[in-house]
């Protein structure tokens, strides 16, 4: 959540105007990619909890969202709303809509966020951060989402501006984003998601110190952690575990991205304290001529993911999407979801 949406508009420059297989061919030809990738995992951390893709027809007890950013341009605008009309229908516990550096897209997250909720009557977040603004402002924008009938914020401390390689509080603004979350609840009476950081925050001095932060946040108010983005389920597993011995009780859902240009991702995750299992790496050695291999291949790794931490509990997933939908359209079908809330038949029925 530091990171992703930065990483999301970066990754599409980088390698987002390929264009993604259509859910149909991707379901096609998902057994093998499937076979391919489960027998990489065989020996790792998914070995002893993932559940066999061919047990998963049935419904399973999950809830998503999914993350979006506002778009640059207008062939951008397009892209969005083309993800958003296919994923809608899945019926998503709420979108979200990320927040420019300073407020740089302010106005454009301000309009995609109202958008949603009016067209497509699905709960939308707006995302807020500390940066570059005072409290008055701040305040300002979130009283604008109130009347707007706008009722969920996630509430970041935010980027630094691009150029800038350290964070530092407007003098006249939110320092962090435990104050923001108590500011946001001073004006209305917001439902607060905030970050969560299963790596650790890559300025926080330890692991503790990341948790004291994330409680702070948690008694300001907010009512629910969306975590950043992770490549190890056990990562996830050991935080959510140190969280609730910790005390926290409010839910942990773990962001998920699937990885289709290893090497960009590696990049963005070594620079940001984001451990990168051997075997992830070993499953893209040499498709980095190959698209549409390293796509199915993303799908199979986020839906043994996910499966993985059904098996642990956790029902509620968020997707970043970076603005596509085929991808995590076809990996909430296999996952079991369905348009407009259509049951598949159970094993051996239909």
């Amino acid at each position: 959540m530091l990171w992703v949406g930065r990483l999301g508009h970066r990754l599409y420059e980088e390698c987002g105007h390929h264009k993604l297989p259509a859910v149909q061919h991707v379901t096609a030809v998902f057994c093998s990619a499937s076979v391919l990738v489960s027998r990489c995992l065989v020996t790792t951390a998914f070995s002893t909890s993932s559940v066999p893709l061919s047990a998963v027809t049935a419904p399973p007890p999950i809830t998503v969202s999914f993350e979006f950013f506002p778009p640059r341009t207008e062939k951008m605008h397009e892209q969005l709303w083309a993800a958003i009309e296919r994923l809608a229908p899945l019926g998503p516990a709420f979108m979200s809509v990320t927040y420019g550096a300073g407020g740089s897209t302010r106005e454009r997250t301000h309009d995609t966020v109202v958008r949603i909720q009016n067209e497509k009557h699905i709960q939308a977040a707006a995302h807020l951060t500390c940066v570059g603004a005072t409290r008055a402002e701040i305040d300002a924008v979130a009283r604008r989402y109130w009347e707007a009938g706008i009722r969920h914020v996630v509430a970041l401390r935010g980027d630094p501006p691009e150029g800038e390689a350290v964070y530092r509080p407007h003098p006249n603004g939110y320092a962090f984003a435990s104050d923001l979350v108590a500011g946001l609840k001073r004006v209305a009476d917001f439902e607060i998601s905030v970050a969560g950081y299963p790596d650790v925050h890559p300025e926080a001095l330890s692991a503790a110190a990341d948790l004291d932060n994330l409680k702070r946040k948690i008694d300001a108010g907010a009512s629910r952690v969306i975590t950043n983005l992770f490549m190890d389920t056990d990562v996830f597993r050991r935080y959510r575990d140190r969280a609730a011995a910790a005390g926290v009780k409010v839910p942990i859902v773990p962001g998920l991205m699937p990885v289709t240009n290893f090497a960009n991702i590696s990049k963005f995750a070594q620079k940001n304290g984001v451990s990168v299992p051997r075997w992830l790496g070993e499953l893209f050695v040499g498709l980095d001529e190959d698209p549409e291999t390293r796509k199915l291949i993303a799908a199979t790794v986020a839906a043994q993911q996910v499966q993985t931490l059904v098996k642990d509990g956790v029902s509620l997933f968020h997707f970043y999407t970076m603005n596509r939908a085929d991808l995590t359209f076809a990996i909430c079908h296999l996952l079991g979801l369905r348009a407009n809330g259509h049951t598949p038949a159970a094993p051996g029925q239909g």
